[in-house]
């Protein structure tokens, strides 16, 4: 007799658990197969309002994740495992992490606020955090860019949201100022004359807005001549050039 309830035990709990064995199978496929087709058809939504690729990889995988964990909550819940004190040990484990990585949170955040607020966006010329380069990529947690001597710079995101950016590539036209000193001896109004005659040949100054020279400071020794243009962004530098060069000779 005895046995016989023992075997009826042992039936009824694998009947019992078998059923529960299947139905965590089937909630574990069904869930792998949905966190993938959730965070595909995501990332096509994304894509297709041109959403910054930055942020369109970062949901996707946020979201493709998020729905992993709960599809393996709900897994060890089907098989019998208390679930409010596992997600408690995981909760007190995100604080604790938390706390750790609080410099990276903080990069993360920034990361964040650039690619939804655009200060700037790949290809663009910055000059941040005394760095000026060419934006190379915008990744999450930092910036790469490519200095003018082609020095590859990664400055943290958090530094940059909370920094002075500028952004020499927003803006097609710019003006540019720079000052030239000369000797005392020279002759004031032959520089600034010749200086004039210069910015209006050099077919890269733009000529609706028109260029500009001042004597911007006279003292015992020499005198200071301001010179002020605008032009294509991607020009500023060479026009300088070919001014500073001509000048002198």
């Amino acid at each position: 007799m005895k046995n016989l309830n023992y075997l009826e035990s042992i039936k009824t709990f694998a009947i019992t658990y078998s059923t529960n064995i299947i139905t965590a199978a089937v909630i574990l496929l069904v869930g792998l197969w949905l966190s993938k087709f959730l965070s595909r058809t995501l990332r096509k939504i994304l894509e297709s309002r041109k959403v910054e690729i930055t942020l369109v990889e970062f949901l996707e995988d946020l979201t493709f994740w998020t729905f992993r964990g709960l599809v393996f909550i709900a897994v060890i819940s089907e098989l019998g495992v208390e679930t409010s004190s596992f997600v408690a040990i995981l909760g007190a484990a995100g604080l604790a992490v938390g706390l750790s990585l609080q410099g990276s949170l903080a990069n993360f955040a920034g990361g964040i606020l650039i690619i939804l607020f655009k200060p700037f966006k790949v290809g663009d010329k910055i000059d941040v955090q005394g760095e000026i380069g060419k934006v190379e990529d915008i990744q999450i947690f930092s910036t790469k860019i490519i200095t003018s001597n082609n020095h590859v710079v990664y400055i943290p995101n958090g530094m940059l949201s909370n920094g002075k950016i500028k952004n020499f590539s927003q803006r097609k036209i710019v003006r540019t100022d720079f000052e030239v000193n000369f000797a005392k001896e020279e002759n004031i109004n032959q520089i600034k004359s010749k200086t004039e005659q210069l910015l209006l040949g050099n077919s890269l100054i733009l000529k609706d807005q028109k260029p500009e020279v001042f004597i911007s400071a006279v003292n015992e020794e020499n005198f200071t001549v301001l010179i002020r243009f605008w032009s294509d962004s991607d020009n500023s530098i060479k026009i300088k050039s070919e001014l500073l060069s001509a000048i002198n000779s």
